[in-house]
């Protein structure tokens, strides 16, 4: 991508290679036209962004001379900054120069990726090593990239999101909410992030993260559907969302879905303050205030939103894993005792000796990688801990650590009835394919692993887990939407069900509600013969008779009829979208739910682990901005 340092065609393109000559090979943002000329012959570039593309182009020319002149007012050297002189004979390169561009916008990527402050640019430390990598770059001054390189950036997301979701159907979208208390714990301030996906006319689900917004109050849910409304309006949504994902407990800088006393992420101080636990010990006035609060956003979303509004699977099924574990609180010792096992492990050995344990990517991702406050990927390390301990023991050197027998059996009992529920939560994570026909075959897997499973040592644990699976997933199994996006999931289809009878029935009023039959001329324009079979000179052959439309309750008969299948419900559906015209208008819509959390969820979580006051990390003033680039990477950088 070219540089934002002036305006250049070029930033509505993606380059994908440079030739001899200064010639270049690029592909078009918005239609992925491929494209060849001299980066200093540009005309192909303007003819083709006119000639397709006249909003993006009307854009180009209106900011053409006002960056120009912006540039030229603050990209130079500033008064009284000395920049470090290059070698004898060695020039600065020019600002137009495509070396200091992708110099600049490899900062830029920096600074979204890591979640930087922009004075990074101006910091001392970073100026000598970009003067040791090249000393031909000209630094950038910090306002630049705040005032002109990022919200360029964002400019070009939303134009992209807005081209893309116009030919969308519809949608749906995920309310994030985070509050941390380095914003401002007593005024409740926090961020409100809001998730679009759709399916694009390829039958490829897509999302894009359309506002990350600060709030005032993270507990004033009229605020937070009115800011919702306005955004869906200005990207062109109001009327096409289908469901809303909400569930607005603000997200904190502790987990919620961290196992109680297993800390194994977390050091000895953050344990002696206190992560969250499951004793008996009443709720602070904090967090039952909290959770009240919690309970009236709740309510209000309920009254505002009506049934279009859902909870997320993925969370729902965390909260079952963490209640679970609190009903069997034998198993908290031999968790904090293999906590401190993980921790002194990781402090005291070599990481080429922990290959076989961790897997090869114990060098680098072995300490704190950003997920590992989430529960499932804590179970995993506690996996590869339980069948690797003899190894572990042995390259200790401190009795103290070592597990006996019996707790050696606890946590891989703890470990054999959690894989289920870790193996449900995988499944669903991504926002690159079908997750939501995943969530109800989940929740009936879950019910039969309960019923079968033997525990010895965890005998709350099981209980634990039914009650909590029947309390906040029950409802899954009689829900229309589930039954719905089951059914038309090709794998599925009505194989899980035991009244086959009463949810096709179900599925018929969800198509009922969620479709608009063809008219007979609709039937008619689509089914005109070519030119060839209209004339006279071919009349003496046999005419077939004109395909008749097909009811929803033939089209479903006819689907069900069909073997199950194994491939793609997107391409499935993209295949038969001719068969079924019915059943694929309710499929395309019923599919763009999610039942995984949102990669602006993931941002928050990090965003509360690493930028925290008692860390010396304070967010930067534009922290909205750099989340929103973030989330949006791929659109940017592709």
């Amino acid at each position: 991508m070219a540089s934002k340092s002036r305006v250049s065609i070029l930033d509505y393109f993606n380059i994908v290679c440079e030739g001899e000559n200064g010639k270049i090979e690029s592909n078009c943002k918005a239609c992925g036209t491929r494209i060849q000329a001299k980066r200093t012959v540009t005309s192909n570039f303007v003819t083709h962004l006119k000639r397709k593309h006249q909003a993006m182009y009307d854009e180009f020319v209106r900011k053409k001379d006002v960056k120009r002149e912006a540039m030229q007012n603050c990209t130079g050297p500033p008064s009284g900054r000395v920049i470090s002189q290059s070698s004898p004979g060695m020039n600065k390169f020019d600002y137009s120069d495509p070396r200091q561009s992708l110099i600049s916008e490899a900062i830029a990527k920096m600074i979204i990726r890591d979640l930087q402050p922009t004075q990074i640019v101006e910091y001392e430390g970073f100026r000598e090593l970009l003067q040791l990598l090249e000393p031909r770059y000209i630094p950038v001054p910090c306002h630049y990239i705040q005032q002109q390189l990022l919200p360029a950036y964002v400019s070009q997301v939303q134009l992209a999101a807005k081209q893309a979701l116009k030919g969308a159907e519809s949608c749906s979208v995920t309310l994030d909410l985070w509050r941390s208390s380095s914003v401002g714990n007593s005024c409740g301030a926090g961020y409100l992030g809001v998730t679009c996906h759709f399916i694009n006319a390829d039958w490829h689900i897509r999302s894009a993260l359309l506002a990350c917004l600060p709030l005032t109050d993270h507990s004033n849910t009229q605020q937070m559907l009115s800011e919702f409304d306005e955004i869906s309006e200005s990207h062109g949504v109001s009327g096409k969302v289908f469901r809303v994902v909400a569930d607005l407990s603000p997200c904190e800088n502790r987990s919620p879905f961290r196992l109680p006393g297993f800390s194994l992420f977390g050091n000895d101080e953050e344990d002696e303050e206190g992560e969250e636990d499951c004793s008996d010990e009443e709720p602070g006035a904090g967090e039952a205030k909290e959770a009240i609060s919690s309970n009236e956003n709740r309510k209000s979303l309920d009254q505002c939103l009506g049934r279009s509004r859902i909870d997320c699977f993925a969370r729902l099924l965390a909260h079952c894993v963490k209640e679970g574990v609190c009903a069997s609180p034998q198993i908290s010792l031999p968790l904090n005792k293999a906590a401190h096992l993980y921790n002194y492990v990781i402090a005291t050995v070599a990481p080429e000796k922990l290959v076989q344990v961790f897997g090869s990517n114990t060098s680098t991702n072995w300490q704190r990688p950003s997920s590992m406050d989430k529960w499932n990927a804590q179970l995993k390390i506690l996996r590869q801990m339980v069948e690797s301990m003899d190894f572990l023991e042995d390259i200790v050197d401190r009795n103290d650590l070592v597990l006996g027998n019996l707790e050696k059996a606890v946590l891989r009992e703890l470990v054999e009835v959690l894989e289920p529920f870790e193996e449900a939560s995988d499944m669903v994570q991504g926002d690159k394919h079908v997750s939501i026909s995943l969530a109800l075959p989940c929740v009936l897997g879950l019910r039969k692993h309960l019923a079968e499973v033997v525990t010895h040592q965890c005998s709350g644990i099981v209980m634990g887990l039914s009650q909590a699976l029947d309390r906040r997933l029950a409802g899954i199994l009689e829900d229309p939407l589930y039954v719905t996006a089951t059914t038309l999931d090709p794998q599925f289809k009505l194989s899980w069900s035991s009244d086959s009878d009463w949810h096709k029935q179900v599925l018929l009023e969800e198509v009922g509600k969620h479709t608009q039959p063809l008219s007979p001329l609709e039937h008619h324009s689509e089914a005109q013969p070519s030119p060839s079979k209209r004339c006279k000179l071919f009349s003496f052959i046999k005419q077939r008779p004109t395909a008749q439309a097909k009811t929803v309750e033939q089209e479903l008969s006819t689907y069900l009829h069909e073997e199950p299948t194994d491939e793609d419900p997107l391409q499935y559906w993209k295949r038969k979208s001719i068969d079924f015209p019915l059943l694929s208008q309710v499929a395309k819509k019923v599919f763009t739910v999610p039942a995984t959390t949102t990669s602006v969820d993931q941002i928050f979580n990090l965003v509360s682990k690493t930028l925290r006051p008692e860390q010396c990390r304070f967010l930067p003033k534009n922290l909205d901005t750099l989340i929103y680039l973030k989330a949006n990477y791929r659109i940017l950088w592709s």
